[in-house]
């Protein structure tokens, strides 16, 4: 499981040595630590075990294999090196099991779920050859995607972070969607098919999106901070309600609503969306989980290993009926994932990651995703999910948030 700790991360090898230099250069969490480039490496003075090291666990966790990561490292061993090892070689070694190993030799795709666009890293990926320390692909492609797709986020004086650059204008381009795609979003959606050759009939499609009136007063409770290290989990001291519209008065804000915090699908969906974090935070998004249920095992479970962003309580369910038009979409077990085939498919999908999972609390109602625009800009885009497991495509969701920013800015430019 490739959890977004960063003291999970970072394990019990020689990158802990460094770790207070790195919290106190602001690489304060996974998504962006795993974007360091070798310029940001030599700026902090960090040797070559410890790149290494930085390689190893960047390539584990797009695996979510990161419970091989200190065996791994102690080894010795660089990234390329351990790519060549054999089948055998791996499990004699580290114990590694069979599904797992292959998930480790396969250079095309980290888990079955897109993390980077294939026409940047996933590509450089299937370079990798040679044993050498010098001829390690993945540390080259790591800084690539930082020239290429994310800026260089090298440190001005007062250890602030220099603003993102035009780079990131490559990153989203990567993910740019072609003239006539047709949005999958509810702003332009196709009825979901017919399930048991007909037999029946899945939940009715809802054609408009939700206008931001019926949002904007819905009462949440923050059970979580956004994720630093060592933060202390606000589920202890239990904050005071507060207006939905709070959340997205200063910033666009991406709600992510969740069937269940212990679902493999909701937290391979959770996961793939926060290991975006850089790329939100240059188009200036907030990121929020939603649920309707609180279980406090749950939630802690829950964050920050499968999210680092805020997890907010939704305790009257009003976004998940704000997804339905004024009702919660609701789906039987048997019905709505036994004879689904996309829901049984989307469960397999996650399932590949390897992740862990339970069935604590309620799982038939549907949950989906808003983006909200800034203040009283308005829902820009909605998501429902009408079979178990269906997730908003990435390339959808950064559009919208791409056509926000700019929106925002040209609006500013006009006042100015």
């Amino acid at each position: 499981m490739g959890s977004f700790s960063m003291e999970d991360f970072v394990g019990n090898g020689s990158l802990k040595a460094i770790f207070p230099k790195i919290l106190e250069n602001d690489w304060d969490d996974v998504p962006t630590l795993k974007l360091m480039n070798t310029e940001d490496m030599n700026a902090l003075n960090i040797t070559q075990e410890q790149k290494d090291a930085l390689e190893i666990r960047s390539y584990l966790h797009d695996r979510a294999l990161m419970q091989y990561a200190d065996q791994m490292e102690a080894s010795g061993k660089c990234l390329p090196e351990l790519l060549n090892l054999s089948m055998g070689d791996l499990s004699a070694q580290f114990g590694m099991k069979r599904g797992h190993i292959a998930r480790f030799m396969d250079r095309t795709s980290p888990y079955g779920i897109d993390t980077f666009p294939a026409s940047t890293s996933l590509t450089q990926r299937r370079q990798i050859s040679g044993p050498t320390r010098n001829n390690s692909i993945y540390k080259a492609q790591t800084s690539s995607i930082n020239s290429k797709r994310i800026p260089s986020m090298t440190r001005s004086a007062g250890k602030t972070r220099v603003p993102y650059d035009i780079s990131i204008e490559q990153s989203i381009a990567d993910f740019k969607i072609k003239d006539g795609y047709v949005f999958k979003g509810i702003v332009a959606s196709m009825p979901a098919e017919p399930r048991a050759c007909g037999c029946i009939q899945p939940p009715p499609v809802v054609d408009n999106v939700t206008p931001l009136s019926a949002v904007e007063s819905i009462s949440v409770q923050k059970l979580t901070p956004k994720y630093k290290v060592g933060m202390e989990r606000l589920v202890k001291t239990k904050t005071p309600p507060m207006k939905a519209s709070e959340l997205w008065h200063d910033k666009t804000a991406l709600l992510l609503c969740l069937r269940r915090p212990g679902c493999i699908m909701c937290r391979a969906e959770a996961h793939q969306l926060y290991s975006k974090k850089p790329i939100f935070d240059s188009l200036g998004v907030q990121l929020f989980a939603v649920i309707h249920e609180y279980i406090e095992s749950e939630v802690k479970d829950f964050w920050p290993h499968y999210w680092g962003g805020v997890v907010v309580y939704d305790r009257g369910m009003e976004f998940f009926k704000a997804l339905g038009g004024g009702k919660l979409l609701k789906d039987k077990f048997i019905t709505g994932f036994l004879l689904n085939p996309q829901a049984r498919a989307n469960y397999k999908k996650a399932k590949a990651t390897g992740m862990e999972h339970n069935f604590k609390g309620e799982g038939e109602i549907k949950g989906g995703l808003f983006i909200v625009g800034r203040g009283k800009t308005g829902i820009a885009y909605q998501f429902i999910e009408r079979n178990f497991g269906d997730w908003a495509p990435l390339p959808e969701v950064l559009e919208i948030c791409s056509r926000l920013q700019n929106q925002q800015s040209q609006s500013e430019s006009v006042k100015l």
